[in-house]
């Protein structure tokens, strides 16, 4: 695990279980199952009850973020505009559902109770961009968009590897 990430914390001291989670996971972006059997012995808890508490928390994530994280907006205005079939369009078009990552760690769906742009719903925000007054139609060309970008900036990259 990174190192000297125990350094702030007393051994055995069970209070720390959830710092050190917070942690871990700001320096990896997820807590990794190794990295858990380590906080695990460092505040003498089971691995289970590290795992409860991983778990029980939303905060956390047992595994990590796709490049492209997509947020559906579930707020009442956007719930009133049809959301859910905005998110089943969604869960469709990329063949998983809300909470999971694609296998080529391309997207992961993930829904908010609000975004915050309720005179826009309803709304869907990838990484930094919004996408207000979505409809089912436009998910599949959206996520073409990103895609798209995918292929570009892996094509660039083995062009730059072909250069050394």
């Amino acid at each position: 695990m990174h190192e000297n990430i125990f350094d702030h914390y007393e051994k055995k001291d069970k209070s720390s279980l959830i710092p050190l989670l917070q942690e871990v996971q700001s320096i990896y972006g997820y807590l990794p199952e190794e990295a858990l059997s380590e906080i695990s012995e460092f505040v003498g808890l089971p691995l289970s009850r590290v795992y409860g508490v991983a778990t029980f928390y939303n905060q956390f994530r047992l595994t990590p973020l796709g490049k492209n994280v997509i947020r559906i907006c579930r707020g009442t205005a956007c719930h009133v505009k049809n959301s859910a079939n905005i998110l089943y369009s969604l869960e469709h078009e990329l063949g998983i559902l809300a909470g999971q990552t694609t296998r080529d760690k391309l997207f992961t769906i993930e829904t908010v109770a609000c975004i915050g742009a309720c005179s826009i719903a309803p709304v869907i925000n990838i990484n930094e961009e919004y996408y207000g007054r979505v409809t089912t139609k436009e998910i599949p060309k959206i996520i073409k968009k990103y895609r798209t970008e995918a292929e570009k900036s892996a094509n660039t990259e083995k062009a730059a590897e072909g250069v050394k």
